[in-house]
């Protein structure tokens, strides 16, 4: 696994980066991009005071907050060097996590050993686009003679558990 630092944490990354509320940045803060996003580097990982969050330049860093975050807010954000992924592999890095209660999909990196299936990072973000529109949508139901709760969970749970398409499972259910 690549090992990132403030030379190269920018490049084709995936991150969460937890909101910090209590952080001043000193005098001497260690890069200022073009859009006006500050940062401040550690041993441990660095720190980002920035108004936009999630597609960032060529990266994809979330921003774990608490509920009274809106987007375009300034917030800073801390993240250990340790918590970047590269995005533009071939390895399969990343899980698909699916909480079916408030109906969302989300791309988590792997940590430790992980018993999840696991997607290359394009391969995870198409598959919840895909997730996401099964959540949305109830036509693509209409043809199977199960409820569709019941139905979405097993379709889905099949989905992120294997690298058969969506196409494939939906037959198999026919």
């Amino acid at each position: 696994m690549k090992t990132y630092n403030q030379t190269n944490f920018f490049k084709h990354t995936f991150c969460e980066f937890q909101q910090v509320d209590d952080f001043e940045f000193p005098e001497n803060t260690n890069y200022k991009s073009k859009s006006e996003s500050i940062y401040f580097y550690t041993e441990e990982g660095v720190f980002r005071k920035s108004n936009h969050w999630g597609r960032v330049a060529n990266c994809r860093w979330k921003l774990i907050s608490d509920e009274n975050y809106k987007n375009q807010q300034t917030v800073i954000g801390f993240a250990k060097w340790t918590n970047f992924y590269p995005i533009n592999s071939t390895e399969k890095t990343f899980y698909i996590k699916v909480d079916f209660e408030s109906k969302t999909a989300r791309i988590q990196p792997k940590k430790e050993k992980s018993t999840n299936y696991l997607f290359t990072f394009s391969e995870a973000q198409n598959r919840t686009k895909k997730i996401n529109h099964l959540f949305k949508d109830n036509k693509w139901a209409s043809y199977f003679n199960e409820e569709i709760e019941t139905l979405r969970f097993n379709i889905i749970s099949k989905f992120i558990n294997t690298n058969k398409t969506f196409q494939e499972i939906k037959l198999a259910y026919k």
